[in-house]
């Protein structure tokens, strides 16, 4: 710690901050950086949902019949901007290479073993906060059909990789969300995730607490890491910082200029997510729906629903319309929902890689440079796990388990 206790972390979002809380709090000196603010991308309009029972990539080879219905369907979960098919075609090609069965097992293993340990993490970065910002209720996977045989299937899926899961009946749905329309005939409950109530605020109790120990915020964009007499010196648009013994780059899906500027590629694609932000309340955890492939999670200000993916890069408008239908899906999935109106619309991009894993390493050619991005659908679930595989990489120490899947290394 004596030689390396001056770092920087570039990215303010919920990975970024937990990475600068974890740091802090073990006694190294931590500036973060970023030109927006606090939790102001993904990390301010997630879905709120610790989605720890997600050990299955999105790459599943099941997924390839269902597309051509989903791409023409306006209710669709899924848009590809026509405009931006050709530069987002590299990223769909990787990632249907990664429906190989091999790649597929191996990339559940890695998904699982980040999972298992994720919202513990929590309880041991937020301490005595946890509970006021982590609701551990569990969640709901609802079917408005009635083939017990598919359903069991998929619990047996989830059982056989270490996710507690039950089958609800009706009644039992009724009982424990009793909001949640007739038309549903079954759902999983998920008895060990959680969600909160305010992603945003959870973000700014770990800023809180980033700056209670000690660290430093400059609200600025970095725009250029060099090396610099056996230190880093990183570049914003309005002065430099030198001195840095260290350096985290958690820039989520603006992850891939300052990777390149040190000479890694990183197939990182900006999938874009949309919420509708109801003031009516109506539900006690999150519920999704497996049939409409959208969660609505209930927030202290009202219900989120989240959901939708959609390529168009980083700087096309957002398409709200994308926002609004969730509505359509709430008033199908909720009873005495007829006559809710449309709630405040918000779009953000997930950094998604094309094998559903983040990148979690020590840059190969960089000692001194640590990655901790593209954590995809689990930004929110997975990054106090991370901020504890970060320390350890920052600390030289070993990890808990193999850190090796999330290497950069597998794309280069």
């Amino acid at each position: 710690m004596e030689k390396n206790n001056k770092i920087a972390v570039i990215g303010a979002g919920i990975v970024g901050l937990c990475n600068a809380l974890q740091l802090q709090q073990q006694g190294y000196q931590v500036t973060l950086f970023d030109k927006h603010g606090i939790g102001e991308q993904c990390s301010k309009g997630n879905a709120g949902h610790f989605a720890t029972e997600q050990v299955f990539p999105l790459a599943d080879k099941s997924l390839l019949p269902k597309l051509p219905k989903m791409l023409l369907d306006r209710l669709s979960p899924l848009r590809i901007d026509w405009r931006y098919f050709t530069k987002a075609m590299p990223w769909l090609i990787r990632f249907c290479y990664n429906m190989l069965n091999s790649k597929y097992q191996r990339h559940t293993q890695a998904l699982k073993t980040l999972n298992k340990d994720a919202i513990n993490a929590y309880a041991r970065l937020l301490g005595n906060s946890f509970e006021e910002h982590v609701t551990l209720r569990g969640s709901l996977l609802t079917f408005e059909h009635g083939n017990m045989e598919e359903i069991r299937k998929l619990q047996n899926k989830f059982l056989n990789e270490g996710v507690k899961v039950d089958i609800l009946n009706q009644e039992e749905i009724q009982t424990l969300e009793p909001q949640l329309s007739i038309r549903i005939k079954y759902a999983l409950l998920f008895t060990e995730v959680g969600h909160t109530a305010d992603p945003l605020q959870l973000s700014l109790c770990v800023y809180n607490k980033f700056v209670a120990s000690g660290g430093q915020f400059v609200q600025q964009q970095v725009t250029d890491i060099t090396s610099s007499n056996q230190s880093w010196k990183l570049s914003t648009q309005q002065t430099q910082h030198d001195q840095f013994d260290k350096v985290i780059l958690c820039t989520g899906a603006w992850s891939k200029r300052l990777c390149k500027q040190l000479g890694y590629k990183v197939p990182i694609e900006a999938e874009r997510g949309y919420h509708n932000m109801l003031t009516a309340h109506a539900l006690s955890r999150p519920v999704a729906s497996a049939d409409r492939q959208f969660i609505m999670t209930p927030m202290s200000t009202g219900l989120r629903l989240a959901g939708t993916v959609e390529f168009a890069g980083l700087e096309t408008p957002p398409m709200y319309e994308r926002a609004a239908c969730l509505l359509e899906h709430a008033k199908s999935m909720l009873k005495d929902f007829e006559d809710v109106q449309q709630g405040e619309h918000w779009m953000g991009p997930r950094p998604s890689l094309p094998d559903s894993l983040p990148v979690i390493c020590e840059a190969p050619d960089h000692p001194n440079v640590i990655f901790s991005f593209g954590h995809q659908h689990l930004g929110l679930t997975q990054a106090a796990i991370s901020s504890e595989l970060v320390a350890n990489l920052v600390a030289k120490q070993p990890s808990a388990f193999d850190i090796s899947p999330y290497s950069i290394a597998r794309f280069q």
